[in-house]
């Protein structure tokens, strides 16, 4: 089936070629990809409208550094936010909860499971947390203020979630591919 098929063992043996590589390389591909992230993501407060379908892009820097590994992702992310600080401090509240949450988890999940379906759970269940925790904890109307949160709406959500979870890992598996590629013509 689809879903049960394993698709991880690339990625791993790609952490190990990108293990080879000296430290500083490693910083300034984490460098490299902290600053896509901001400039996508800070796009939806620079350009309104048009940067709304630009901003969820500022998955993939986060989720292809944390698929090479863990560590770095999570210096992409914390660079991403630092660098959202200064650039659009608007972003700082959705970044960390959806777009930079979802590509940390999907990225790590590579490295902790094997199974698409539990890679694509995982990244629906962390993005779906996250909005919620904007929803509920923090109060940020994250959908907009005109959207009313009742359990079918969870469910609906959870169910984007997953689909939009599942559309980043296929889109992850053929960046990587190429980046992979580039990382090994580099060694």
């Amino acid at each position: 089936m689809f879903f049960l098929k394993p698709i991880s063992d690339e990625v791993r043996l790609s952490q190990i070629i990108f293990n080879k590589h000296k430290k500083t390389m490693k910083l300034i591909l984490v460098s490299i990809f902290g600053c896509i992230a901001a400039i996508l993501q800070a796009a939806a407060g620079f350009l309104p409208g048009i940067g709304y379908l630009i901003s969820p892009l500022a998955t993939a820097p986060i989720l292809l550094c944390s698929m090479f590994s863990i560590p770095y992702g999570v210096m992409t992310y914390f660079l991403t936010i630092m660098l959202l600080f200064i650039l659009q401090p608007s972003e700082l509240i959705v970044f960390p909860f959806t777009t930079g949450l979802l590509g940390l988890g999907i990225g790590a999940s590579f490295s902790f499971f094997r199974k698409r379906l539990i890679i694509i759970a995982t990244g629906a269940i962390l993005l779906m947390s996250g909005v919620m925790s904007l929803l509920f904890i923090f109060h940020f109307p994250v959908l907009g203020p005109a959207v009313s949160v009742s359990f079918s709406f969870l469910i609906t959500g959870f169910l984007f979630a997953f689909i939009y979870s599942w559309l980043w890992v296929d889109i992850a598996l053929i960046i990587f591919k190429r980046v992979k590629m580039i990382l090994i013509s580099i060694h």
